[in-house]
């Protein structure tokens, strides 16, 4: 059976015997941790991993965009490989207007058609899934234009 020995957390010295056990490294343990268990190795302090970190939450960010919007921009300015997992459509009448996406300047993308030639019979707010990433390199990130009388929420992880 190995020897026991106690480690120092704060900078991964052994002091104690190490006998047949042996330590590669603190950081990479506390690394994987923060990794994988979402512990915050910062806390400074001795034998305690930390609060809990928020991993990267591709569903975490949201922008709303208001009705008649054109090229609204998701995020402050949008890059390349910005994500959108989604659009949350809430119709405001039965003839809503149109909702449509475009990956930079390319071309508009229809999510949703709208009730302008035949009115909606249902004025729920739906989600269309997209999971889909920014690839245009000029002026890049993601852009909604909205019809009258619809709005919606972009959700995913905007620059």
């Amino acid at each position: 059976m190995p020897n026991i020995t106690t480690v120092n957390l704060t900078n991964g010295v052994p002091t104690g015997p190490l006998g047949t056990a042996t330590v590669s490294t603190i950081d990479g343990l506390i690394a994987s941790q923060n990794a994988n268990l979402n512990v915050d190795p910062n806390s400074g302090v001795a034998g305690h991993f930390g609060a809990p970190v928020a991993s990267l939450d591709y569903y975490s960010q949201y922008k709303t965009v208001a009705a008649s919007a054109t090229s609204f921009v998701l995020g402050a300015t949008g890059a390349q490989y910005d994500y959108l997992a989604g659009l949350l459509i809430i119709p405001g009448t039965a003839a809503a207007g149109a909702v449509s996406i475009t990956d930079g300047n390319g071309s508009a993308i229809s999510v949703f058609a709208g009730g302008g030639t035949t009115a909606l019979t249902d004025l729920k707010p739906f989600m269309v899934p997209l999971g889909m990433y920014a690839l245009a390199a000029t002026t890049p990130g993601w852009k909604v234009t909205t019809g009258t009388n619809v709005t919606c929420i972009g959700i995913g992880r905007f620059t």
